[in-house]
């Protein structure tokens, strides 16, 4: 079984039914798919609401905590954001919980320009801060889990990239690829990083941001990874999404942050653009396998 295949295939029939039993004053509204993820099917009810479906087990409990956290966040998001409407219960025909937000109209930042990122650069910062200042005591009586990911094992997530780089070899040019391998090689020199603790987005990267006509980031969205963590998980955003002379405004915002962070947040931030390549790769999506590549790219590029 390959590790982005679903435990249970989400059908249009299936979340029409689903909603008009469970939330009848949504029937008869326009009901139409608008992404997958590894973990949930999304869809569009009407012109107001997005629905996300779990496709697998493992995701039920974060979509619960997300369910609880996220209207404890609200003053401590600064991007508009998905808010939960509609808590819809696991049934004879469905068997996990899923949840109806307000919709965030965007579109993924893909294909932008340096002078784009540029535009989002301090507004991310200051996003980052403050919701990194949320107090974990709260987060953990709402049910968040502990870098339930094992980030900050620098030994184990190498291991992986390893693995995973052996298995995208056919699919990157060789500079790229011996740009990572490099990389891994000679400067991920650490076993571990020292725990921090912040509350986390969890898994920030292009496909779970939206921009506007601009290419300005209008929206965060996809919040089941949230757990408490150490920053630089976060941080990997700027080393993902902007290219080095960006990154200077982003921390200009977020405030100066130790060595450690940093090589968390330049690691975390080859690491995920190298999923999103691979899972792109076996679904031949080739607009997010060329902008998971640049991603790796700008990772990797300056300090």
């Amino acid at each position: 079984m390959n590790q982005w295949d679903a435990d249970i295939h989400i059908t249009d029939a299936l979340v029409c039914e689903l909603i008009e039993s469970q939330f009848p004053d949504l029937a008869g509204l326009r009901i139409r798919q608008i992404g997958e993820g590894w973990d949930n099917a999304v869809y569009r009810v009407g012109d107001r609401y997005t629905f996300r479906f779990p496709r697998r087990s493992i995701a039920v409990e974060f979509l619960r905590t997300e369910g609880r956290l996220l209207p404890l966040l609200r003053d401590y998001i600064t991007f508009p954001y998905p808010k939960p409407v509609f808590y819809g219960l696991e049934s004879e025909a469905y068997p996990f919980p899923f949840l109806g937000y307000t919709y965030i109209p965007g579109t993924f930042p893909v294909g932008l320009t340096d002078e784009q990122r540029r535009l989002s650069a301090a507004s991310l910062g200051s996003f980052l801060r403050k919701l990194h200042s949320f107090p974990v005591g709260i987060a953990r009586e709402a049910g968040a889990s502990e870098d339930h990911r094992n980030l900050t094992d620098v030994t184990s997530r190498k291991m992986k990239m390893v693995d995973i780089l052996s298995s995208l070899k056919p699919h990157l040019p060789r500079e790229e690829h011996d740009a990572i391998q490099k990389y891994l090689n000679h400067h991920v020199t650490v076993d571990r990083i020292t725990p921090k603790e912040v509350m986390l987005h969890g898994d920030l990267h292009f496909k779970n941001m939206l921009a506007d006509e601009r290419g300005q980031i209008s929206g965060v969205i996809d919040w089941g990874d949230l757990n408490v963590g150490h920053p630089g998980c976060d941080l990997n955003i700027a080393y993902s999404f902007l290219g080095p002379a960006e990154r200077q405004l982003f921390f200009e915002q977020y405030g100066e942050v130790d060595e450690e962070t940093r090589l968390l947040a330049k690691l975390i931030g080859v690491f995920i653009p190298m999923l999103l390549l691979a899972q792109a790769v076996q679904i031949k999506d080739a607009g997010v396998a060329e902008e998971a590549r640049a991603s790796i790219r700008r990772a990797l590029s300056g300090d």
